[in-house]
């Protein structure tokens, strides 16, 4: 019988307790090889955090958990470096002092293995000269990974939320970015003593003045090459999961063909590049199978509540926002607002690229899927609903047939 990761990131705990791991290691070969300062963006729940650790066990060497992968043949030396992973997942950013705690809190820790010769003031300081000091005891460079950089951003951002520094008043969102940017401008810095470095997050960062005197990543969110490195794609659904295909076929009394067919209009449709390879969303078809139930499994995990603060406060047409076709800097920027929410709405996965025309190199974009359509329909609604005195019974019951076809025109004009 099989077994689902279902909230499970760690690359060893599913490798040594035989959970389902669909192999991307070639990839993350191809990455190491080719590279050393990255980012991706992807959207929540699409495997982020178990790619993160992934390269945390192959850069520590434990050829062990690779054994039968893809990466088993290709690499030799199995070398060991000194990794630092920093995971924001946890934190709740929107208190004052959380985002400074954790990260005097993991400074401090990684202290305790690379003891600094000198002593030096500023966690930025100080993680600098660690990487030094690890750099020349274990005459290795160091792997630095940084899990969802951007989360002590997007809890507060657009939020008003302040906080007190020095005596003066600050918005919590712009003493963040200034507490980042001292920690990020490290790896200019410290460069001869870098390795690898990844940092994945949902927004893109490129124009973020956090990253000012960091050397920029090579952005591989729309590289092609690694466009299915996180979520699933049609033949490693078809070659990974044949079993279960079958037994939810058989749930819900139809062919394997014709459940193939469902899970695909609910579940698949993501494109990162203009190549348009069609990728699925993860988590959702890891529940299916766990449960052999078709339910939105990716939108009752919570909705971004930085996107529903935007939204709440623009006037933004979709059905104009879907009849565009834009280039790459219109919806992959980090900085969205109430008047162009369009970089979010991508970037948090409500969206994605559909068409790309190689002449005019324009994107467009659409829903990945059903699952999705409906989901981002109905964070709409409730928006609306919230701000508004109207509770018609009549506006509801037209609001709920709309979202239950996904029709857009239908339900602005209810």
């Amino acid at each position: 019988m099989m077994k689902y990761p279902i909230g499970v990131q760690s690359f060893e705990r599913i490798i040594k307790e035989n959970y389902v791991y669909v192999d991307k290691t070639d990839l993350i070969y191809d990455l190491v090889k080719n590279g050393s300062i990255y980012f991706l963006s992807r959207p929540r729940r699409f495997g982020k955090s178990l790619l993160m650790s992934t390269l945390e066990n192959y850069f520590l060497g434990r050829k062990e958990l690779f054994r039968g992968l893809a990466i088993d043949t290709l690499e030799k030396e199995w070398l060991e470096y000194p990794v630092f992973h920093i995971d924001f997942n946890g934190g709740n950013f929107k208190e004052a002092g959380i985002l400074e705690g954790i990260l005097e809190d993991t400074v401090s820790a990684w202290e305790r293995n690379y003891p600094p010769t000198d002593r030096y003031t500023g966690v930025g300081r100080r993680f600098q000269e660690m990487l030094r000091t690890a750099h020349e005891r274990t005459g290795r460079r160091c792997v630095v990974l940084i899990d969802e950089y951007d989360k002590p951003l997007l809890d507060v951002l657009e939020t008003g939320l302040t906080t007190v520094i020095d005596g003066q008043e600050r918005l919590l969102e712009d003493w963040h970015k200034d507490v980042l940017r001292g920690f990020y401008s490290v790896f200019k810095a410290a460069d001869a003593d870098l390795q690898f470095v990844l940092l994945t997050g949902v927004t893109k960062f490129a124009q973020v003045s956090v990253f000012s005197g960091f050397n920029q990543p090579k952005d591989i969110s729309m590289d092609s090459r690694y466009d299915t490195l996180c979520g699933i794609t049609q033949q490693e659904l078809e070659s990974c999961f044949a079993e279960p295909i079958k037994d939810l076929a058989a749930k819900y009394g139809v062919s394997v063909p014709e459940i193939t067919d469902s899970l695909k209009r609910r579940y698949d449709g993501y494109h990162f590049s203009e190549e348009m390879t069609d990728v699925y969303n993860p988590f959702s078809l890891l529940n299916v199978f766990d449960s052999l139930k078709m339910r939105d499994y990716w939108m009752t995990t919570g909705t971004s509540d930085y996107l529903v603060r935007l939204l709440s406060r623009g006037d933004e047409n979709m059905e104009e926002m879907l009849r565009g076709e834009y280039t790459p800097s219109a919806f992959a920027d980090y900085k969205a607002t109430a008047e162009m929410p369009l970089p979010m709405i991508y970037q948090s996965g409500y969206l994605t690229i559909k068409g790309y025309d190689r002449d005019t190199e324009l994107f467009r974009l659409d829903f990945p899927n059903e699952e999705v359509r409906r989901g981002f329909l109905s964070m709409l609604a409730s928006g609306y609903i919230s701000k508004s005195d109207a509770r018609m019974e009549s506006w509801a019951a037209n609001v709920r047939n709309a979202l239950n076809k996904g029709n857009i025109e239908d339900w602005q004009t209810a």
